[in-house]
């Protein structure tokens, strides 16, 4: 594998972690964290998901965030001209809508939910469409994740040696057949001369028998 080949695999795998942590985020939310609030009174629901918002707000998540859109997109390119383009390119454009609802709709919800007002009418507004918008993303996150990973499966068997194997098995049977060793060669021209010398030496007494 040459060095540009491992640079684009490493490129795509890093793509498909990035993304894989981005869904599995939204996946949790949606499993465990948004149906645990539902429990909660709306001081509390309200409350929490504040500090969930501020947390969230750290250089690990962004660097998730927006690399797997970025490593996704470069790897796209670098697939461009490979059988494996077409699902890394729908890969770009899942993850590509899941950013987009994130950036227009779960944002904007984040941002009304820290203003003031009281807990349940603030609570009201906010969950039934957040909750729907994560499911939407979780989803659509899902989808480029396993777009990323079958094409990081074609892109992992193309890399390996079997098909190379095999052409240079068929190298090695075509030279088996087109020649010899230099020792087999050598050989083979020590008896042609042999044979010739005993040719040359059995006419004359040949052509004196003819005579008498």
């Amino acid at each position: 594998m040459t060095r540009s080949n491992a640079v684009t695999g490493a490129v795509l795998g890093a793509a498909t972690v990035t993304t894989g942590l981005i869904a599995g985020a939204f996946y949790v939310f949606s499993c465990g964290v948004m149906p645990g609030l539902a429990r909660s009174d709306d001081r509390m629901y309200v409350a929490v998901m504040r500090d969930i918002n501020d947390v969230i707000q750290n250089p690990v998540f962004f660097l998730s965030f927006l690399g797997a859109l970025v490593l996704t997109g470069v790897s796209a390119w670098q697939l461009r001209a490979t059988p494996y383009r077409r699902w890394v390119w729908t890969a770009v454009a899942a993850y590509a809508m899941a950013f987009l609802v994130t950036v227009t709709f779960n944002v904007p919800l984040n941002d009304e939910l820290a203003g003031t007002g009281d807990p349940a009418a603030l609570r009201a507004r906010f969950e039934g469409p957040w909750v729907a918008w994560n499911a939407a993303r979780a989803v659509l996150s899902t989808v480029a994740l396993g777009c990323l990973g079958r094409a990081l499966v074609g892109y992992g068997r193309a890399g390996t040696a079997p098909g190379r194997g095999r052409a240079g098995q068929g190298r090695g049977k075509r030279a088996d057949r087109s020649g010899q060793g230099p020792a087999e060669t050598a050989g083979s021209v020590r008896r042609g001369a042999g044979e010739n010398g005993r040719s040359g030496r059995a006419q004359p007494g040949s052509s004196g028998r003819n005579r008498a």
